[in-house]
C-alpha cells in the first residue's frame, strides 16, 4: 500500500483508490479472499457449536458453558484467526469491519465487496458443516442464530448492535494504527489480542440482548442454515446496527483519533 509522509514526519498510509482495479490481476488479492472465506468458516464452525452446546446444557439442566464461555469462544477465535491472516487480508472476518475500513479509505470498493461476499459464503459454509454433522442437535438448539431476546425491544437490540460494533471497529482501527505499529515491536500480537478481547467484552454485555451479532456474516450464515421464521424476523438489526456502528467508528477514528488528524 502506498504511503505518504506528513508534515510531522509520521508515515501514514495514503487512502486506497476506491476503484483499485489493478487488484483484480494480483494473486495476493485472491489469496486474501480465500483467507477471509476460510477464517469466517472456521469462526462460525467453532462459535455455532459453542452456542448450541450452551443451549443444550441449559435445556438439559446440566452444568456446562455459560455466557462467559461463549464470550471466550468468540473472542478467542477472533484473536487466533486475526493473528493467522492479519498479514494476508488484514484479518477482517466481518463485513462491518470491512465496511468501516472502506469508509476510512483503508480498502478499495472492489476489495470491500469481495471480502463481504467471501465472509458471508464462509459463514454459511461453517454453519452448514455444523448442521451436516449434528442436524438434530443443531435444530433442537436454535442453530446459533441471532435473535432479539424476549423482554427486549427492537430498539434495544439495535442499540446493542450499534454500540457493540462501534467498540469492535474502534479497537480494530486503534490496534492497527500505523504510528502505533511503528513504535511497538509487539503490535502484530497486541492488535489481534486487543481485537479478540473487545469481542469478548462486547459478548459479555450483549449476549442477553441479541445473542451478540456485531458481525453480519456471523448472523447471516447462521440464519441461512437454520432458516426458520424466528431467525429472520429481526435479521435486519444484525446488518443495520453493525453498519451504523462501523460508520460511527470510522468517522470518529478519521476525524478525531487518527494520527493524521490535524
Amino acid at each position: 500500500m502506498a504511503r505518504e509522509v506528513s508534515a510531522k514526519g509520521d508515515h501514514d498510509p495514503a487512502p486506497v483508490p476506491i476503484f483499485h482495479v489493478v487488484e483484480l490481476s494480483q494473486w495476493s488479492f485472491y489469496r486474501a479472499l480465500i483467507a477471509e472465506f476460510i477464517a469466517t468458516l472456521l469462526f462460525l464452525y467453532v462459535t455455532v457449536l459453542t452456542v448450541i452446546g450452551y443451549k443444550s446444557h441449559v435445556s438439559d439442566a446440566c452444568g456446562g458453558l455459560d455466557h462467559l464461555g461463549i464470550a471466550w469462544a468468540f473472542g478467542g477465535m477472533i484473536f487466533i484467526l486475526a493473528y493467522c491472516i492479519g498479514d494476508i487480508s488484514y484479518g477482517h472476518i466481518n463485513p462491518a469491519v470491512t465496511f468501516g475500513s472502506l469508509l476510512a479509505g483503508k480498502v478499495s470498493l472492489i476489495r470491500a465487496v469481495m471480502y463481504m461476499v467471501a465472509q458471508c459464503l464462509g459463514a454459511i459454509s461453517g454453519a452448514g458443516i455444523v448442521k451436516a454433522f449434528q442436524k438434530d442437535y443443531y435444530e433442537r438448539n436454535g442453530g446459533g442464530a441471532n435473535m432479539v431476546s424476549h423482554g427486549y425491544s427492537k430498539g434495544a437490540g439495535l442499540g446493542a448492535e450499534i454500540i457493540g460494533t462501534f467498540v469492535l471497529v474502534y479497537t480494530v482501527f486503534s490496534g492497527t494504527d500505523p504510528k502505533r505499529k511503528a513504535k511497538d515491536s509487539i503490535a502484530p500480537v497486541l492488535a489481534p489480542l486487543s481485537i479478540g478481547f473487545a469481542v469478548f467484552m462486547v459478548h459479555l454485555a450483549t449476549i442477553p440482548i441479541t445473542g451478540t451479532g456485531i458481525n453480519p456474516a456471523r448472523s447471516f450464515g447462521a440464519a441461512v442454515i437454520y432458516n426458520k421464521a424466528e431467525a429472520w424476523n429481526d435479521h435486519w438489526i444484525f446488518w443495520v446496527g453493525p453498519f451504523i456502528g462501523a460508520t460511527i467508528a470510522a468517522l470518529y477514528h478519521q476525524f478525531v483519533m487518527s494520527t493524521g488528524a490535524a
